[in-house]
């Protein structure tokens, strides 16, 4: 696939690789991890500065109008310096359903909000009995007395803690695995009824678990129109499985570079250890990956972009299973070539290969994606 960075994204990757490396140092991130909010207000207000929080959303509504190849370079900067943020939860998942599940009037109250940054989402659509499967749905939405109310228990909600408002997803008919029946709704952080059980992944995201019990929520549009649902978390799924491809693969890189900085510079008997064959074509077996890597990424942010092609579902499908397969790949190799120093705390290596144990997992992991994929072909 012929792709380039035209002048604008290649200048905005730029800018955004300039702040990050003044704001956002391995030792930097290790004390934003510490704190409460698991962030850094400081970096959050620098990126709304640079527009980047404004760049998935709709220009009538204060933003860029960005898509996800748009969104490739950025997230791939996030990827290399393990980002805390919650960009991928509010400006990607939470811009991506509002834009394309509420109505206007939800739009242009919420929207100039979440490109400015001031108002953050969190994305609510997992929950435990799913194992994967994008429609399982257990989290039920009833009408009373002229209100929503739904119930139900959601897991693994990015940033949900710092939310003002929160997307959720939930079922008005049929079983869990039914195909329709989905709707989904706006459940505002303090609402009566709603408790966060908070904690962080393993690479130090904050997420939460949240459990509903007739929580009065607004629906986004009509609620018994389930094709527009249904079509909303399917556009929301897809293109968070392009951002998080993007980011593996700047954690990817990363990795890689330390890898081989390490072999460059660490010396044994008096030479360095990177002169040795045998560790050289492991470096040569990671670029391969890396590379890999990378076109699979293109190809998942152009099909994100497509959803009307009819290759765009077996795209994201691919590229989700190969970048998965590879970065994991990768990491442990360059935690092997770090040896004992790779696994500690204080090594930047080992936090990599978290990072792409958490974006594997999200939207689904390898496994499951080639499970869909054969099923596709």
């Amino acid at each position: 696939m012929n792709f380039e960075l035209n002048d604008e994204q290649r200048a905005l990757q730029d800018s955004v690789a300039r702040v990050l490396a003044d704001h956002y140092s391995f030792e930097q991130r290790r004390a934003m991890a510490a704190s409460d909010a698991g962030h850094g207000d400081a970096t959050w207000k620098k990126l709304a500065e640079l527009g980047v929080t404004a760049l998935p959303v709709p220009e009538a509504y204060g933003g860029f109008g960005g898509g996800a190849t748009d969104l490739l370079p950025v997230m791939q900067e996030f990827g290399r310096v393990l980002l805390l943020e919650p960009f991928l939860a509010s400006s990607v998942l939470g811009a991506t359903a509002l834009r394309l599940a509420a109505d206007e009037a939800t739009r242009q109250r919420l929207l100039p909000a979440v490109a400015t940054g001031e108002t953050l989402l969190a994305w609510a659509h997992d929950e435990a009995g799913s194992r994967h499967a994008p429609r399982w749905l257990e989290t039920t939405a009833t009408q009373q007395g002229g209100q929503w109310l739904l119930t139900g228990t959601k897991i693994n909600v990015l940033h949900a803690m710092s939310a003002k408002q929160l997307i959720v997803s939930a079922r008005v008919a049929g079983a869990p695995d039914a195909s329709d029946g989905q709707a989904v709704f706006l459940v505002d952080a303090g609402a009566p009824g709603l408790q966060l059980r908070n904690y962080r992944l393993i690479d130090d995201t904050p997420a939460s678990e949240l459990r509903l019990q007739n929580v009065v929520a607004l629906p986004l549009g009509d609620p018994t129109d389930t094709a527009t649902a249904r079509a909303a978390i399917e556009g929301t799924l897809a293109a968070g499985i392009a951002a998080v491809c993007a980011d593996m693969v700047g954690a990817m890189a990363a990795a890689f570079k330390l890898a081989v900085d390490y072999l460059n510079t660490r010396k044994q008997f008096g030479r360095l250890i990177g002169e040795n064959q045998a560790l050289r074509h492991r470096a040569s077996e990671m670029l391969v990956s890396l590379e890999m890597a990378k076109s699979m990424a293109i190809a998942a942010a152009v099909a994100a972009d497509q959803p009307e092609n009819e290759h765009s579902r077996a795209d994201l499908h691919r590229a989700k299973l190969v970048i998965g397969r590879h970065a994991r790949s990768l990491c442990q190799l360059a935690i092997q070539l770090h040896g004992g120093i790779g696994i500690t705390e204080e090594c930047a290596v080992g936090h990599y290969l978290r990072r792409i144990h958490v974006l594997d997992q999200l939207f689904g992991d390898s496994d499951a994606h080639s499970a869909r994929l054969a099923a596709l072909l």
